[in-house]
């Protein structure tokens, strides 16, 4: 009966490590994607900008048939949404907006609008404070760079 059960384990083991599962943004699933960036011209938030560069980056060098040069703009938005009685901040929200126009061949081609936010507490230490709302500001960053390549590959 153990020795039943032992091969019923390993068997179910090895049908379910084997999936198959890939993240849909690596950078081997990039080759994917039917486009490709000849230029990006950036504005606003250096931080932000240089997250989403990065991210870009890997549909720089290769050549496809669709070929978009990308003007970005971006912008952060640091909101207090409370207050507490002394009228210290008590919650605040970040926001990111990014406007992005994609061009083909010199001409508008569509204009893309992303926002992303996210609200949290204030932290008494002002020091890890700061290093929270970078950590956000590079999170908030990623995904919007991931929804920009999804709206990209999806451009007729």
């Amino acid at each position: 009966m153990k020795m039943l059960r032992k091969n019923i384990l390993i068997i179910f083991f090895l049908l379910t490590t084997s999936c198959g599962y890939e993240a849909i943004y690596s950078k081997k699933n990039s080759v994917n994607y039917d486009f490709s960036i000849t230029s990006i011209n950036f504005e606003g938030d250096r931080n932000i900008n240089l997250r989403i560069k990065q991210k870009l980056n890997n549909y720089i060098l290769i050549e496809k048939n669709k070929k978009f040069d990308l003007d970005i703009k971006t912008v952060e938005e640091k909101t207090i949404l409370a207050k507490n009685a002394a009228g210290d901040a008590t919650n605040f929200e970040n926001i990111i907006n990014v406007n992005i126009r994609v061009f083909t061949e010199g001409n508008l081609r569509k204009n893309i609008m992303i926002q992303k936010s996210f609200k949290y507490k204030n932290i008494a230490n002002k020091y890890d404070l700061g290093n929270y709302e970078r950590e956000l500001k590079i999170n908030l960053a990623e995904t919007i760079s991931e929804e920009l390549i999804f709206k990209l590959s999806n451009i007729q």
